[in-house]
């Protein structure tokens, strides 16, 4: 059996074309309707007169999980990568490497995804360099842009003054800085990682995000086809918004096309290569241990109205902590987003109201007896889950001798509240204002769901305080939350509109001020940076009770989210890029 810790909620389907912006981000969310595989044969009501979300088969079966394997495993890789690894050490440890190279050296281990290697030797030479506050070269704008975002990260004080410099009489950064297009990338990175209220910081980004289009739309003068890339990327998503696992698939394929020049290190590279590779293999085990796990489960045969999506459930739970000593962890929270996309089912299209009523009191009581009156497909899916969370609480009591059990009791609950309501407004054609719509929707969205499971999978002592915060909700959740929320609205709402369900984020802000959809848009993506803002600052104060793995998860939550809505629906619809981006995450290995 599986134990179910941590969830991610996620809506039904969109195969309508859009393009989903935030100023200095263009993402295309195109979900290219020639590449959308078949779309089964659901009609839009079944049989028995219930709604169906008419979403499109899965694109994986149990036959391809199981035939996964792959040749990077066992001692012989293992030994490879110890001494790479070691190799790699040695450069961060180099005392002739002046400031400014160890933070392109930092900057690059993290963008390959091999930093979680070296997190001790990270902190240090950071530490030194944030104690030195050191003036780090001639080269200004980018060495002071790359200083300050990569300490920003790892939660040092950086005044946001440190830029004023770069700036004129009117508050304006100077143009002549615009020729330098690297130094501009990397202040549009730094500008990321902002606080609400950095008027600099704000200017930087608005600055860097005009110079950095104007470049790509300049077909005047000869361009450098790597910066191209690099420019390009940024603009799609910062660095600081991006999936990490993805992130580094992408960057392990532009250092080596870069590559050489002054700061490539081969051995570095092949060791992201080969930990890349070993990392998959892991990921590959555990796909085939959860198709197991969903067969044995029969869900597919006897829930057939519901979404089957272990590929994208297992991609969510990536997203949260790809260390491959998180294991167990993916394999929990993989199966807790399979629950959580069956329930959303459930309550968003399929069941009646009548029905969900009965079954919402139900779950207060967590009484698997109060189901005996419903129909047999709300039977079969909650003897599951009340099983299998029951099992994580008696395994983290066993672990930990802490009862977790009142706490996961009470996010479902609040959950299947929250649904309800949801329910009723569409039962009766209520249309809720923004305000009342974010205030239930952030946990609709089952943030809370995903985030407290998350905390006692990720932590291994409990405080009484840190206990009660999470008992509250607080603050680090609730941001994360309503990224995630945003970034689904903004990805699912073309089809669950079409579909005749409740307004989204963009409709409520549409009906409270009588505005166009792109105004409504518009306001949206500056909610999504502000949201940003605000959890850059939370994340520092979060560190007082919570750990640094937990918090990390609370940021990498709305990264995912990104991730999974950045083609369109990529988890009710996903579309053959989709499948594409699946297949070199966790199929297909890098040549070396």
């Amino acid at each position: 059996m599986l134990k179910p810790t941590s969830f991610t909620c996620v809506n039904p389907s969109s195969n309508a074309k859009k393009v989903f912006e935030v100023p200095g981000i263009r993402c295309s969310s195109s979900s290219h309707d020639s590449a959308v595989v078949s779309t089964g044969n659901v009609s839009d009501e079944v049989s028995d007169g219930r709604r169906s979300g008419n979403y499109p088969p899965s694109m994986w079966d149990y036959d391809f999980f199981q035939s996964l394997s792959s040749d990077f495993k066992g001692e012989i890789c293992n030994k490879k990568a110890n001494g790479l690894k070691e190799i790699v050490r040695m450069l961060l440890d180099k005392e002739d490497l002046d400031s400014l190279h160890k933070l392109e050296l930092i900057d690059t281990i993290q963008r390959l995804g091999v930093s979680y290697h070296f997190e001790d030797e990270i902190k240090r030479i950071l530490e030194a360099i944030h104690i030195a506050d050191e003036k780090l070269s001639s080269e200004e704008l980018n060495a002071t842009s790359l200083k300050f975002r990569l300490l920003r990260q790892h939660n040092f004080s950086v005044p946001q003054e440190i830029f004023e410099e770069f700036m004129d009489e009117s508050g304006k950064f100077k143009a002549s800085l615009s020729k330098d297009m690297k130094s501009v990338v990397n202040l549009y990175e730094a500008s990321f990682h902002s606080k609400k209220n950095e008027k600099i910081m704000d200017e930087a980004q608005d600055f860097a995000t005009k110079h950095m289009k104007d470049y790509l739309d300049d077909t005047n003068n000869k361009k450098d086809e790597n910066l191209v890339k690099l420019v390009s990327h940024a603009l799609e998503f910062p660095q600081h918004w991006r999936e990490p696992r993805q992130e580094a698939r992408w960057f392990i394929d532009f250092y080596e096309t870069s590559a050489p020049g002054e700061d490539y290190v081969p051995a570095l590279l092949y060791f992201a290569k080969l930990d890349y590779n070993m990392v998959q293999s892991i990921y590959q085990d555990d796909l085939k241990y959860l198709s197991k796990w969903w067969k044995d489960t029969e869900w597919g045969e006897k829930l057939g109205f519901a979404r089957e999506r272990l590929m994208e459930c297992f991609y969510w739970s990536v997203g949260y902590n790809s260390h491959p000593e998180f294991s167990y962890g993916r394999k929990v929270l993989t199966a807790a987003t399979a629950f959580i996309t069956t329930i959303d089912d459930i309550y968003d299209v399929y069941a009646t109201i009548e029905e969900l009523e009965v079954l919402t009191e139900s779950t207060k009581r967590w009484d698997v007896a109060d189901l005996e009156q419903m129909p047999e497909f709300i039977k079969v899916c909650f003897t599951v889950f009340y099983n299998e969370i029951n099992n994580v609480a008696d395994i983290a009591e066993k672990e930990h001798g802490v009862n977790i059990l009142p706490h996961l009791q009470k996010v479902w609950t609040d959950v299947f509240e929250a649904y309800l309501l949801e329910a009723k407004w569409y039962h009766s054609g209520y249309k809720p204002s923004l305000r009342e719509y974010l205030d239930n929707a952030w946990i609709s969205i089952t943030g809370p769901i995903i985030l407290t499971h998350s905390y006692f999978l990720s932590t291994t002592s409990f405080t009484d305080e840190a206990l009660q915060s999470i008992w509250d909700y607080p603050k680090i959740i609730r941001l994360a939350a309503i990224i995630l929320r945003l970034a689904d609205d903004m990805g699912t709402s073309y089809h669950e509109l079409a579909r005749g369900d409740n307004p989204k984020v963009v409709q409520c802000y549409m009906n409270d001020n009588g505005v166009s959809e792109e105004e409504a848009r518009v306001y949206v993506r500056s909610l999504l940076i502000e949201t940003w803002k605000e959890i850059n600052e939370e994340k520092i104060i979060a560190e007082a009770t919570f750990s640094k793995p937990f918090i990390e998860m609370c940021m990498n939550l709305g990264r995912i989210a990104l991730s999974i809505y950045m083609y369109g629906d990529g988890h009710g619809a996903p579309t053959l890029k989709d499948k594409e981006r699946s297949t070199y995450l966790f199929v297909d290995p890098i040549p070396l």
